[in-house]
């Protein structure tokens, strides 16, 4: 929330690249369009770091949940099923953070008891921390 010393300019560069990202993937709805090819083609502008997460994370979803379909997400990789979103990856360059992470939404199948985790920073995408993901990535598409 801005003071009175600080004025609100609208939104930012990063803010505006996102809403016409969103507004290309809304407009291309009912069209046939190869929305993998284009979550591909994303994925490989990312920063070396965020390339290399989003695509271990892509052959993830692909080979635990190939049902659900890729598309963008406000020029984010994310992965739907039934027309609806399950989860995303959000790229560290992308909101400048210091790590990527690996998102679900209220569509996932994730729910344990009265709290859950439903984003996960991607440090280090070791053996232990794959095998994770699949699971989750399993019980999320279900």
């Amino acid at each position: 929330m801005a003071t009175q010393e600080q004025k609100y300019d609208g939104f930012t560069a990063d803010e505006r690249a996102a809403m016409k990202d969103r507004a290309k993937e809304i407009k291309s709805r009912g069209k046939k369009v190869d929305t993998e090819a284009e979550l591909l083609a994303k994925i490989a502008e990312f920063t070396e770091g965020d390339k290399a997460d989003a695509e271990r994370v892509h052959a993830l979803v692909k080979e635990n949940a190939p049902h659900l379909q890729p598309k963008l997400w406000y020029g984010m990789p994310a992965y739907y099923r039934d027309g609806k979103l399950v989860c995303h990856f959000s790229p560290a360059a992308k909101f400048k953070t210091r790590y990527s992470t690996f998102n679900f939404s209220d569509n996932a199948a994730i729910d344990d008891g009265d709290c859950w985790p439903i984003g996960f920073a991607l440090g280090n995408l070791t053996p232990a921390v794959e095998a994770k993901l699949a699971e989750l990535i399993k019980q999320a598409a279900s």
